[in-house]
């Protein structure tokens, strides 16, 4: 299934079980999630076999919805997701059969190279997760970049669970219970004890940013009661028929995007700064901030220089300042740019 989709980079395909967590614990952070989806796409349809596989920081870098990772910075997802347990059977049941293992067997972050200044990540997935991978029957095929755009982990793990269910004949709806639904979303112990902290802090805000334009889905949740407590929480989803929004809001930066969602953003026609820095100038300062890479790591590139830079590039290639795509234009250029 995942080599048969290699040609396309907009997909990602996972085994249903974990798109659907029903097996893990230890969730990692909404970096690491994301960090985990970027992995198992790029081993495809090698990802059961028992080999090293690899990608390098750069192409980490390139994907928006990822944050401007370092190798520092990188380690610690890794060790998240070291972390992950993967357990099949049930413990309490001593007829069962328990199998405990891990996503992870083992990562590298190679030495930074003193000419390109990349560095060589690799990884061999854990036993558990191989094993898994072959003998899955179901199959999630998620769009990547809505995963990339999320800005929650719960909106990841509740997107991922129902893109799981999407495409079965004659599913559109999913109850879960209130311990169910806890274990979904990995809810810390001791946090959001209450159903009505759960619905406002995690369910409420994660329906609400999958709904929005930035995924294909529309998620709708209703409450079932047994006297006055929610027992069960039912989601019902149909995918949205004006796709060619959602790829419209995934090509435009974060800045902004709350406001374009709720309607109070205005759109006036942008045009770049003609000169000088962009420092403070909305929205190119954000845009720079969010994507050009840091240097060694850890400083902005100079705007000013930065700006002259990129107006020289639109003069090669003859791009109008005032040119209605000149904000994706400058979006996608920051994220090569060099100070060198």
């Amino acid at each position: 299934m995942a080599a048969d989709r290699a040609y396309d980079q907009t997909k990602t395909v996972l085994p249903a079980e974990v798109a659907r967590g029903v097996y893990f614990e230890n969730v990692p952070s909404l970096q690491g999630l994301k960090l985990m989806h970027l992995m198992i796409a790029k081993a495809g349809g090698r990802m059961a076999d028992d080999v090293r596989h690899e990608f390098r920081l750069s192409e980490v870098k390139k994907i928006t919805g990822m944050k401007n990772h370092t190798r520092a910075t990188l380690a610690p997802l890794f060790r998240e997701l070291r972390a992950m347990t993967i357990t099949e059977g049930a413990p309490e049941d001593e007829l069962d059969r328990v199998i405990i293992g891990g996503l992870l067997d083992q990562a590298v972050l190679d030495r930074v190279d003193p000419v390109s200044g990349d560095v060589l990540l690799s990884w061999y997935f854990g036993r558990s997760f191989m094993d898994m991978a072959r003998e899955s029957n179901h199959w999630a095929i998620l769009d990547r970049q809505a995963v990339f755009h999320l800005n929650s982990r719960y909106s990841v793990l509740l997107f991922q669970h129902i893109s799981s269910l999407v495409n079965l004949h004659h599913i559109t709806r999913k109850r879960f219970t209130v311990p169910e639904l806890r274990a979904l979303f990995s809810v810390p112990e001791g946090k959001s004890k209450r159903f009505a902290d759960l619905k406002r802090n995690i369910i409420t805000p994660a329906i609400e940013e999958i709904n929005s334009d930035i995924t294909r889905l529309h998620l709708t949740a209703t409450y079932h009661k047994v006297g006055r407590t929610v027992a069960e929480v039912e989601f019902t989803w149909e995918v949205k028929e004006d796709l060619a929004k959602v790829r419209a809001e995934q090509d435009r930066p974060k800045v902004g995007r709350k406001a374009r969602q709720d309607g109070s953003a205005e759109n006036p026609a942008l045009t770049f700064p003609t000169s000088g820095s962009i420092k403070g100038i909305k929205p190119w300062d954000s845009i720079a901030r969010y994507n050009a890479p840091r240097i060694d790591g850890r400083h902005l590139p100079d705007l000013r220089v930065l700006a002259d830079t990129f107006r020289k590039w639109c003069h090669k290639n003859s791009i109008p300042l005032d040119v209605t795509s000149i904000e994706k234009s400058f979006t996608t250029w920051c994220k090569s740019y060099s100070a060198r």
